[in-house]
């Protein structure tokens, strides 16, 4: 065992390396150091909270921690790249439930926690438990409900019914009611209905939310997920636990309102749901094939344009991701770079399914990071760009996002790839985006749709640039 005084330094060691991690995440050159500050800052937090006096059974610790640890590691080693966001949605579900089980485990015995005894638990503990248990309950069916969306269990188009806003009003002013009253009688019944309204505002919460809006939902839970922690951190008097937590809230939280600014939503619509719509009901596309005429080519159509362009912007989407067609993507860039083309990849803010997952791909391609470039500082070249190479990336450059009011992703910047001269689309067919809206882009004049998985069509566009040099 260790002394208090040693125990707040380990914690104080500890918040200073999850800072670390956030810092190194910040950029793609330093995220491998962050990650290790992490590693590093979670294991002095588990090793000081084993050996802090007050633990009765260390060894049950342990063994939840190898249990634990060996699931992580199996589904982190089989997990593939595609699904990450849900892994991720699925591990926010996870933070949730544990604050509920927490705040449960503190209600029922809260002698052992230093809070009081059944039936007279001290009124600040009984807020900070209340305000835990809603946020978790709150992150973990949110969560299930955006894993259940990114894993395609569930429309990824709004579900909203008439009067969701004022259901979801008068739910949250009877939790307020709720939190007040658990906080001065403390009674059992009122935790339970706590728990119970606050599982069903998750699912009010996040099934008004279209597919488009997915990655910031993420994001969103993210932070919901570290407030949960924190409350529960407040409970349980464990330093490292508020501070992690908090920054996990705080970090979340701001990323959330970036995102938010660079999709032309409401940071207010996030946190109460449905944004991305009207309250009305979602205007989605057809899923029969449509009648309008599209331009189709090959590989080797492909191959010459690009060879021949002075200048290529490369959009990579989901459909990359699905494909695993990053790496043959850059054998392709590199090909065209040895022939003088300037090659650039633009990133969406919400490409993917969580922020920053074409980044994590690309960067898994050894894709140099000067080439790689966000929405606001590549946008305007488009226009004076000879060829613009969408890989499946469909929401993100839809001009209905411009053009129509009634549209669910109307508002939301797109990049401007219909102003680049050419615009060669990787498409498997002509199916809507995950948002459920038809792509207009793959009617116009100047694009040329390439019917092919990903990878396939990016080795087809490798051999015919290599056939092309002999």
């Amino acid at each position: 065992m260790i002394t208090q005084e040693l125990a707040a330094y380990g914690y104080l060691i500890s918040a200073i390396c999850f800072i670390m991690a956030l810092r190194g995440l910040s950029s793609p050159t330093t995220s491998r150091a962050g990650n290790l500050y992490g590693i590093v800052g979670m294991v002095v937090a588990i090793g000081v909270t084993v050996l802090s006096p007050g633990i009765v059974s260390p060894w049950l610790i342990l063994a939840g921690l190898v249990v634990g640890g060996t699931v992580g590691t199996i589904v982190a080693m089989r997990i593939q790249m595609t699904a990450l966001p849900q892994l991720v949605a699925a591990f926010h579900s996870l933070v949730g439930l544990a604050a509920v089980f927490v705040a449960a485990a503190a209600f029922v015995s809260p002698d052992a926690f230093g809070i009081g005894s059944p039936g007279h638990i001290k009124t600040q503990s009984l807020i900070e438990m209340g305000l835990g248990t809603v946020i978790g309950a709150i992150t973990f069916t949110g969560s299930i409900v955006a894993f259940a969306k990114l894993q395609g269990l569930v429309s990824g188009a709004p579900l909203v019914f008439r009067g969701q806003h004022y259901l979801n009003a008068l739910i949250g002013i009877v939790i307020v009611l709720l939190l007040v009253w658990f906080a001065s009688a403390g009674h059992p019944v009122t935790f339970m209905l706590l728990i119970i309204l606050s599982l069903a505002v998750g699912f009010l919460l996040i099934l008004p939310i279209g597919g488009a809006d997915m990655p910031v939902v993420v994001s969103m839970l993210n932070s919901y997920s570290g407030w949960a922690a924190a409350g529960i951190g407040f409970t349980l008097g464990n330093t490292a636990l508020i501070v992690t937590g908090a920054l996990v809230g705080s970090s979340g939280a701001i990323l959330s309102y970036i995102m938010c600014k660079g999709m032309n939503r409401s940071i207010f619509n996030v946190i109460l749901g449905g944004f991305g719509t009207d309250g009305g009901a979602a205007v989605a596309a057809a899923g029969g094939k449509p009648d309008k005429p599209v331009k189709a080519g090959s590989a080797e159509d492909a191959a010459f344009l690009m060879e021949n362009a002075s200048s290529v912007i490369i959009v990579p989407g989901y459909g990359m991701a699905v494909a695993q067609a990053q790496h043959a993507l850059r054998e392709m860039a590199d090909l065209l770079k040895e022939r003088g083309v300037q090659v650039r990849y633009a990133i969406h803010p919400v490409a993917g399914r969580m922020p920053g997952h074409m980044n994590v791909l690309l960067a898994e391609a050894n894709v140099p990071y000067d080439e790689v470039f966000e929405l606001d500082d590549i946008n305007r070249d488009f226009a004076s760009t000879d060829v613009a190479f969408v890989i499946g990336a469909n929401d993100v450059t839809n001009p209905a996002a411009k053009t129509d009011p009634k549209s669910p992703i109307y508002g939301m910047p797109i990049l401007d790839v219909e102003k680049a001269q050419t615009v060669l689309f990787v498409k498997r067919g002509m199916s809507s985006g995950y948002a459920g809206v038809e792509n207009e882009l793959f009617f116009r004049d100047n694009t040329m749709m390439l019917f092919a998985d990903a990878k396939v069509m990016c080795e087809n566009i490798v051999k015919a640039l290599e056939g092309s040099a002999h």
